[in-house]
């Protein structure tokens, strides 16, 4: 019972410090992991809140949902383009690989998830969609690197990054 009592006890401090040095509960759904939220069975009038986006002219985004999807496609396209670029310095790094084996460095892919999620606040990006997206990118890099050295791609055209 009392083991109980100051495991409550030892939880509650560690929650209570997490909301510090989290700020408010806006902020804590920047950090990771995310907080444990019930459902709201709240129904909000649309659209709630205030815009969040300034533009540097001074005006705020978004007046509609189809404003935020042109703007969100628009932001796809230039994560296809970084992503096609970095795949290609991908490919590049198993020149210096000399078998499928040497290709995934655990240690140096979890450097690199957690320098994301480390990084994320500091450009008000939620650390959970910096875990996940940098894991996929991870996980899949590896697999192409593991494909590009077993079949020996490398004679392939080489990409022109402009």
């Amino acid at each position: 019972m009392v083991t109980t009592f100051y495991a409550f006890c030892l939880f509650s401090a560690l929650q209570l410090w997490l909301a510090v040095v989290r700020g408010t509960s806006e902020d804590s759904c920047y950090y990771y992991p995310l907080p444990d939220l019930p459902i709201s069975p709240d129904t909000r009038t649309i659209p709630w809140g205030e815009p969040t986006i300034t533009y540097p002219n001074g005006t705020t985004c978004c007046s509609s949902l189809d404003q935020v999807r042109s703007e969100l496609d628009a932001i796809n396209s230039q994560l296809l383009q970084l992503l096609s670029t970095r795949s290609a310095y991908v490919r590049e790094a198993t020149r210096f690989k000399a078998t499928e084996e040497s290709v995934n460095d655990p240690s140096r892919n979890q450097e690199v998830i957690q320098g994301a999620i480390d990084a994320a606040p500091s450009v008000y990006l939620p650390q959970v969609v910096a875990k996940m997206v940098f894991e996929g990118i991870i996980n899949s890099s590896v697999l192409f690197e593991e494909c590009i050295v077993s079949l020996g791609l490398l004679s392939m055209p080489a990409w022109n990054l402009d």
